[in-house]
């Protein structure tokens, strides 16, 4: 089976970080990218003010050429948004799943199950709350669904705005599901952005005639599977991904289970930076 390839992105309601309608733009872009999967958050269902950034779900799906599954999460007097699962192969079933924590924030887990050539999927959109305590619950609320309703041998994948910029929450993941982020699996990442102890090094050998000027957005082809020296295994961290102009903080992820990760990357740069208020993750997987 060819590679599956499965993007995360927050949208962002369809606007640019200045407020700009970006939803043309973003068709384009995702079109280029010839998704699989797309795993959407802040995604606009309704839109009574500004027709143009009505149905966002069904207007991508119809320029893709993909199915839709739409999940609403926060209702306004004239708009409201929420998750939504965009897929070129059947949806057999989608149910979302209300894990708001209380009245400030509206949060939904948007439950799919997608038939890929005759292989049931599991998917979850999810966008998690601002504050920590808040993220706990709606994890474990999700990890109680999926121990309910998905079989330990089917595949199952986890996408989203995790809000999690201090990458806390990657514990509960590996232990109670047995899922991998796909950054920390990957033979091959692309786009991460160095240290400023990184950088300074990379001048001072550039200036000393060390090294040749060279990006400095890095693209890593190392092993990620490697021992400390302590006997851990180091894995490679989630990328950082928000704000999308110059992102300082990791705080969407892709988990997977059942698949092998051929390889992953965050998609930096124009015209991302100019479509929302966060970078798209994009990751290519195989079935085992």
């Amino acid at each position: 089976m060819p590679g599956l390839r499965i993007v995360s992105y927050n949208i962002h309601k369809g606007r640019s970080m200045s407020g700009k309608d970006s939803l043309y733009d973003l068709r384009l872009g995702l079109h280029r990218l010839r998704p699989d999967l797309l795993f959407l958050q802040e995604v606009q269902g309704r839109n009574e003010k500004h027709v143009n950034l009505d149905a966002q779900h069904a207007s991508l799906a119809a320029a893709l050429q993909m199915n839709a599954a739409y999940g609403c999460n926060a209702i306004r007097d004239m708009t409201d948004h929420g998750n939504a699962l965009l897929s070129r192969f059947p949806i057999l079933s989608f149910e979302n799943e209300d894990v708001s924590d209380h009245s400030l924030e509206q949060r939904g887990l948007l439950h799919a199950v997608v038939d890929i050539q005759g292989h049931e999927v599991h998917c979850f959109v999810i966008h998690l709350g601002l504050f920590g305590g808040s993220r706990i619950r709606q994890i474990e609320a999700m990890a109680a669904r999926i121990r309910k309703m998905v079989p330990d041998n089917v595949p199952l994948l986890i996408a989203g705005d995790f809000n999690d910029w201090r990458d806390e929450l990657a514990p509960l993941f590996v232990q109670q599901l047995g899922v991998h982020e796909v950054f920390a699996t990957a033979p091959r990442t692309e786009g991460d952005i160095p240290s400023l102890r990184d950088s300074v090094r990379h001048l001072r050998q550039v200036l000393k005639g060390e090294q040749p000027l060279r990006l400095i957005a890095r693209s890593r082809h190392a092993d990620p599977n490697q021992l400390s020296m302590a006997g851990a295994q180091a894995l490679k961290r989630p990328p950082k991904t928000f704000p999308s102009k110059f992102p300082m903080f990791r705080l969407d992820r892709i988990y997977q289970r059942g698949f092998a990760v051929r390889q992953a990357q965050v998609l930096r740069g124009r015209p991302w930076s100019l479509l929302s208020d966060h970078a798209p993750l994009l990751t290519e997987l195989e079935l085992c």
